[in-house]
């Protein structure tokens, strides 16, 4: 296979090449104990397109899970409803527990997780490995509280928990992370467990043991060249990324405006062939058809969600990029990114791509 092509700037293609004979590579990949999260786990995150903006509520929560179902991204493989953060109130109960913003969720988090679940979709919910959570706001963090916020959460129905690492206390993060882990082990329930420390102390190198994802980088904005570092620092990762186990470079910006079509689609597809989780950031009440259908691009959907698992490896960069992914049944997905602001010719070859010869 050779690919030779002129693409405009910031343009991405992504393709995938067949290798004949195919070679059954199923049981390759390492499946971890629990089983939870053996693809990269795709869904919806409110925090890109709302924070705390007073639009954050039960309606909007519950909207994004009808449009899931109508839109056919269900069906496309999205499966989270996430909340982040500013879903509680500033201050615990009188018994410690953590208290849903009343205005925002007038009928509880449960009732909406049970809403969420009616429709064969999963919930998410959020809270930080520190006193606080990140909003200036104060919301209290888990720091302390592991067991009682893991029970809680366990009891509105929650199969995913994103932990991030705001007002720690400097407390070390292996132990703050672990204390979280283990609490949501004892509640019994299945939940995906997305360690967002930012890569501060390097989470690949330890939290395989610890949760299912964890984030590289920074918080991503809706910028081109904010996109562009986040996906630099990400790929050189690809070693400590398998089935259980993913290297996170945060959520999706596509469709919140900040950048052309041809950077979302760059960014959608390097995303994918990262095998980076897909966490929809934009308000789908508000999304335009092209955004739909870049989000529910089932062909660029596989590579990311290909069982054996593997982030691609940059065969070359700086500026002119080629990666290859491989795929359980022996294909290879290539992706050919031109990151500059000109235009470019990307070549590659079978032979390249690790391609054996064939007829």
């Amino acid at each position: 296979m050779f690919e030779r092509l002129r693409r405009a700037a910031g343009a991405a293609l992504l393709v995938t090449a067949g290798l004949v004979p195919a070679v059954n590579t199923a049981n390759a990949s390492v499946t971890p104990g629990d089983g939870l999260a053996l693809t990269p786990p795709m869904g919806f995150n409110n925090w890109n397109s709302t924070h705390c903006g007073a639009q954050f509520n039960e309606d909007m929560v519950k909207g994004i899970a009808d449009i899931f179902v109508a839109k056919g991204l269900k069906d496309a493989g999205y499966q989270y409803v996430n909340l982040d953060d500013c879903w509680a109130l500033p201050a615990r109960d009188a018994d410690g527990n953590l208290v849903p913003d009343p205005v925002r969720f007038p009928h509880g988090i449960k009732a909406v997780a049970d809403y969420i679940h009616a429709k064969g979709l999963k919930f998410g919910i959020y809270t930080s490995a520190g006193t606080k959570t990140c909003n200036t706001a104060g919301f209290p963090g888990g720091l302390g509280h592991e067991q009682q916020d893991a029970n809680l959460f366990a009891s509105f129905g929650v199969d995913y928990l994103k932990y991030d690492n705001c007002n720690n206390q400097g407390v070390d993060a292996i132990q703050r992370y672990t204390a979280m882990r283990d609490a949501l082990r004892n509640t019994g329930r299945p939940i995906v467990f997305s360690l967002c420390e930012w890569g501060q102390n390097k989470p690949w190198t330890w939290a395989s043991s610890v949760g299912h994802l964890w984030r590289t980088t920074g918080d991503i904005s809706d910028s081109y060249s904010s996109m562009l570092n986040i996906a630099k620092q990400n790929w050189a990762l690809s070693q400590y990324s398998g089935p259980g186990h993913w290297n996170d470079p945060d959520m999706l910006e596509v469709g919140n405006g900040g950048m052309t079509p041809m950077e979302y689609q760059s960014h959608f597809s390097l995303w994918s062939i990262m095998a980076a989780p897909l966490l929809i950031g934009t308000d789908l009440r508000k999304a335009t058809p092209n955004t739909f259908a870049m989000l529910s691009n089932r062909d660029v959907i596989a590579v990311d969600q290909d069982p054996l698992g593997v982030q691609a490896t940059p065969l070359r960069t700086g500026g002119l990029d080629v990666f290859v992914k491989p795929l359980q049944n022996g294909d290879k997905a290539v992706l050919l990114f031109n990151e500059t602001e000109t235009t470019g010719r990307i070549a590659t070859s079978a032979a390249e791509l690790g391609l054996s010869r064939a007829p």
